[in-house]
């Protein structure tokens, strides 16, 4: 019995030690990444050799394939040249990766339903934890931004910048800084009408905006009133429901 278990932990570490196949592309993409950055930055310069794969695999923790996947691709991209018995080049500077939500295009139908989603993930928590943690200044900063965004629809005038602010008003009465820098990273143009103004003004019909007027009347009052889980509610159904009119919009644009 004991011979069997000694074989069987030896076999076992034995398969341990054998490569898995193909590596993650998460850590081909994570060290791509990273060595792209480090050449668009200028840290690797053109004419620079890169560092050994042995010292590329100790600084990344990563096996020898992903490193060597890892510049196949940036020689695909052609900013590396491999020099036989010399080692790899960099041969043309990169651009850096984009920051986040810099390569959304808001002209796109799909890429606004992509952030209304992303934003219900994050918001309707956000909306939650504000019930929970709001300071009597907060409350009013919240209600202060939705009657800021009501005196400018019935003025006719723009409101998206003013619609942020209301989202924005809720974030910061988390109080967890990190629920602002998101909302910021998105940005006024997250609100899906900033994509359909006219001549300025907001030119969608009255209706949609009573309804977003409704909306954000709604999770104000569950805010203030610490119901958290009301307040959830209110900006599930609010941010669901700017989808559905969005849809309806572009549909009722195309027609």
């Amino acid at each position: 019995m004991c011979n069997y278990l000694a074989a069987h932990v030896k076999e076992s570490a034995l398969v341990e030690m054998v490569p898995a196949g193909r590596p993650s592309g998460n850590l081909v993409k994570h060290v791509s990444e990273n060595l792209r950055n480090e050449i668009a930055s200028g840290r690797f310069e053109v004419g620079d050799k890169l560092p050994s794969q042995s010292l590329l695999t100790e600084r990344f923790e990563v096996s020898r394939t992903v490193i060597r996947e890892a510049i196949a691709s940036l020689q695909a991209d052609g900013l590396l040249e491999a020099r036989q018995g010399a080692g790899v080049f960099v041969v043309a500077r990169a651009a850096p990766s984009p920051f986040p939500f810099q390569t959304v295009d808001h002209a796109r139908v799909s890429s606004i339903l992509e952030m209304l989603e992303l934003r219900s993930a994050i918001e309707i928590e956000a909306a939650g934890l504000a019930a929970l943690r709001r300071s009597p200044a907060q409350e009013e900063a919240i209600f202060r931004a939705h009657q800021a965004v009501a005196a400018l629809i019935a003025n006719g005038e723009r409101s998206t910048d003013a619609d942020f602010a209301f989202h924005r008003a809720i974030a910061g009465a988390t109080n967890n800084p990190r629920f602002t820098e998101f909302l910021d990273l998105l940005g006024p143009s997250a609100i899906p009408r900033a994509n359909l103004q006219v001549d300025g003004g907001e030119g969608i019909r009255a209706p949609y905006l009573e309804k977003i007027l409704d909306e954000h009347k709604q999770i104000a009052q569950a805010i203030s009133s610490g119901d958290e889980k009301l307040a959830r509610e209110t900006m599930r159904t609010h941010l669901k429901g700017s989808q559905h009119r969005y849809r309806a919009l572009i549909q009722n644009d195309m027609a």
